[in-house]
């Protein structure tokens, strides 16, 4: 099904490793530097460009909030006419099943280890740390691949005695259920070997912790609470833990999440991320150059691809023009801004046009010689910068919880928790109690082109029990994204006309079976009848 040899290589970008050689049974293991070198190789999997860095987001171009900004050899993703081939899917895919294999292989070979001579403490991480990168990589798989009905393709190497036992196709789980259940395990087991992030050197941070594991875990039992309510009493504990035993909190300003200041990157929002050092070895997250204005007015190479929709942008007008979480999230035209140390009035010429720009992760860019100071890096084809690029942060937990008070009746500590988020942004609080459409712009508004993944939030509503969700998710998953047409692209205080995106115009009507997308079709046919293709895409 997927090539399951392990390849540790040098490749890491964030953390510096060493050469080792090969990867086998009888060489690998036997320093801490080759079990570090291991779990950076993991690590950097999910930095490359195939994962966080862009196709793990093109699939939100079928919900409203992002537009492609470029016509892309795959509609079907905006258009919810999914096959499985969309190479961003299959990509996806397969480098997910390469680090859950490596990821095992690691895991395997230190519990053998830990059995017979025993674990270094660096061991003892490194076997946290697998642990943490299975559980990451496989619920990325299983939310988007499994249903009750029918579960994703696991396998734990822990679980056999040889490797032709575990070499082989995963078998696929009965339910969804089933491989959430062995993600909750995998992360209690990392949290049982991983330090506290607060235990971190300097140099080691941005490796897996505690906190990450139980905010993973809250994220698992909020999916989880789509086929089974009563999960959310187990969301809202994983939450009130981050809070109660690691002092998780709201970052003081919404700017400082989205700092290029290495004083702001571990603020006490923080729960998960890429870390991008800037400079030309930084690594991280390509995507800050990514939805940078193409070829960014003559002055880098920006690659000018997925742009914030009309939509996004009137759904943020709604708490007043003008205000602090709009402005730092979304550019638009004669808005000043700040470009390698030149004051600029946002305008936009390139490609299909949306009439806007992200403006989330700009921080890194606004400095003079930003390059040559190591805020963005020096090759525009790899457009990391320094930014801790946010995968899980404490803002979506306090949404997570808010959304599970709701679903239990408790809309007072929901309208507690919403208000929190608010008045960080000095928006209007809310003067009554909550209500499942304040969650939902609050969600939507507050996480807006981050890999929270908003497409998923409305697919799981749109199987809600509660009729106010359901139907915004609905009204959005049939919607076709709207965009601002000006007269004069080029004159930043242009008239313009709000019209439909004119781009992936055929968008059929989303029907629940597309909560989930359709496993490759190669996949399915190396199966030899192993793994059944998702209801709907027969």
């Amino acid at each position: 099904m997927i090539p399951l040899a392990l390849l540790l290589g040098s490749c890491s970008n964030f953390l510096d490793v060493q050469p080792e050689g090969d990867a086998t049974v009888n060489t690998y293991f036997t320093s801490d530097q080759q079990s570090i070198d291991a779990i950076d190789a993991l690590y950097e999997r999910f930095h490359q460009e195939a994962v966080y860095g862009r196709e793990l987001f093109w699939e939100q171009g079928a919900a409203c909030d992002v537009v492609w900004g470029k016509t892309r050899g795959y509609p079907s993703l905006a258009t919810l006419k999914y096959t499985g081939d969309e190479s961003p899917l299959k990509t996806v895919f397969e480098r997910l099943y390469i680090v859950m294999a490596r990821s095992n292989y690691v895991i395997k070979q230190l519990l053998d280890k830990s059995a017979g001579t025993g674990l270094s403490a660096i061991e003892k991480r490194s076997l946290g740390e697998a642990y943490f990168t299975r559980g990451w990589a496989h619920f990325l798989i299983a939310y988007r691949y499994g249903t009750d009905k029918q579960g994703v393709p696991f396998i734990r190497y822990e679980d056999y005695n040889t490797q032709s036992e575990y070499y082989s196709i995963p078998p696929q789980q009965k339910s969804v259920i089933d491989n959430y259940k062995y993600i909750i395990e995998d992360m209690d087991k990392a949290m049982e070997n991983l330090p506290r992030f607060e235990e971190y050197g300097v140099d080691d941070k941005g490796r897996a912790h505690d906190a990450a594991a139980v905010a993973f875990k809250a994220k698992v039992y909020a999916y989880w609470a789509t086929w089974d309510a009563t999960q959310w009493n187990n969301v809202i504990a994983q939450v009130n833990e981050l809070e109660s035993t690691y002092s998780r909190d709201l970052a003081d300003t919404f700017a400082q999440v989205f700092s290029s200041d290495f004083a702001d990157f571990w603020n006490k929002e923080y729960l998960w991320t890429i870390p991008g050092n800037g400079g030309s070895t930084g690594g991280g997250s390509e995507f800050p150059g990514v939805i940078l204005e193409n070829k960014a007015w003559g002055k880098y190479n920006g690659w000018g691809q997925n742009k914030p929709s009309y939509d996004i942008y009137a759904e943020m007008l709604k708490d007043g023009e003008g205000n602090d979480r709009l402005v730092r999230t979304i550019l638009e035209y004669g808005q000043e801004f700040q470009l390698l140390g030149e004051t600029r009035v946002f305008w936009s010429t390139s490609d299909i046009e949306s009439g806007f720009m992200i403006n989330k992760y700009m921080d890194p860019f606004k400095h003079a010689d930003a390059a040559e100071q190591g805020y963005i890096n020096t090759n525009g084809d790899w457009p990391t910068a320094r930014i801790n690029f946010p995968i899980i942060r404490f803002a979506e937990m306090l949404l997570f919880r808010a959304e599970a008070y709701l679903m239990t009746g408790q809309a007072g500590k929901a309208t507690t928790d919403l208000n929190r988020i608010r008045k960080r942004s000095k928006l209007i609080l809310l003067a009554g109690e909550a209500t499942m459409a304040d969650l939902y712009h609050e969600r939507r508004c507050e996480l807006a082109f981050e890999f929270t993944d908003h497409l998923f939030d409305l697919k799981r509503w749109h199987r809600s029990g509660n009729a106010e969700i359901k139907a915004l998710a609905a009204a959005e998953l049939n919607a076709h994204p709207k965009a601002r047409h000006y007269e004069n692209r080029q004159d930043p205080t242009s008239s313009y006309k709000v019209e439909d995106y004119k781009d992936y115009k055929d968008k059929v009507a989303y029907k629940d079976y597309m909560i989930v997308f359709p496993y490759p079709s190669q996949q399915v046919v190396n199966s030899n009848g192993r793994l059944k293709q998702n209801e709907g895409y027969n």
